[in-house]
């Protein structure tokens, strides 16, 4: 359960926040649909969204390339509706640089002992993909300081509940947690 999975519960109970749809360079997962989930392109699509500034951010993990295409996101801005965005830390960086009213917010796990124990349970990678995973999460918990706000991934519900008081959607008569 960890940030899609957060994401997605975000999605069922909030449909007034509009998640992003990034576009990336990986393959497409079973049940993924262009478009929905991402904009699946090839690298050469990619680097021409780049290179016409059409993305917001965008970065390499895990061996692919994921980017927040730019007009989406200002378009909802713009009509007030409340965005988020599912990205890594150095797309969290380009948007900090691009945008600093944005909120930045951290999720974290439990503990390192239950981030490895999601990821291997997952089943959906190879052992080397883990370890990249697990390299980068080194670096991004390294990184926590640079966020506005900390969410521990401790369960998807208390995540989501924390997510939206930070989004300051907490909606009247709905019951508030303290951190």
């Amino acid at each position: 359960m960890g940030k899609s999975t957060v994401v997605s519960h975000l999605r069922e109970t909030r449909p007034d926040v509009w998640l992003s749809v990034s576009a990336t360079t990986r393959r497409p997962r079973p049940g993924e649909t262009h478009g929905v989930n991402y904009f699946f392109v090839d690298h050469a699509e990619f680097a021409g969204m780049v290179e016409n500034g059409e993305l917001l951010e965008y970065a390499e993990f895990a061996g692919n390339f994921y980017g927040t295409p730019r007009r989406p996101v200002m378009d909802k801005l713009d009509a007030g509706v409340p965005v988020l965005l599912e990205i890594e830390l150095q797309g969290a960086r380009q948007v900090r640089a691009s945008m600093p009213e944005a909120l930045l917010v951290f999720l974290a796990p439990p503990s390192w002992d239950e981030l490895v124990r999601r990821l291997v349970g997952r089943g959906t990678e190879p052992a080397e993909v883990i370890a990249r995973r697990l390299e980068t999460a080194r670096v991004e918990l390294a990184a926590e300081s640079e966020f506005d706000a900390r969410v521990v991934n401790t369960t998807v519900e208390e995540a989501v509940q924390q997510l939206v008081l930070l989004m300051g959607l907490q909606a009247p008569g709905e019951p508030v947690a303290g951190p």
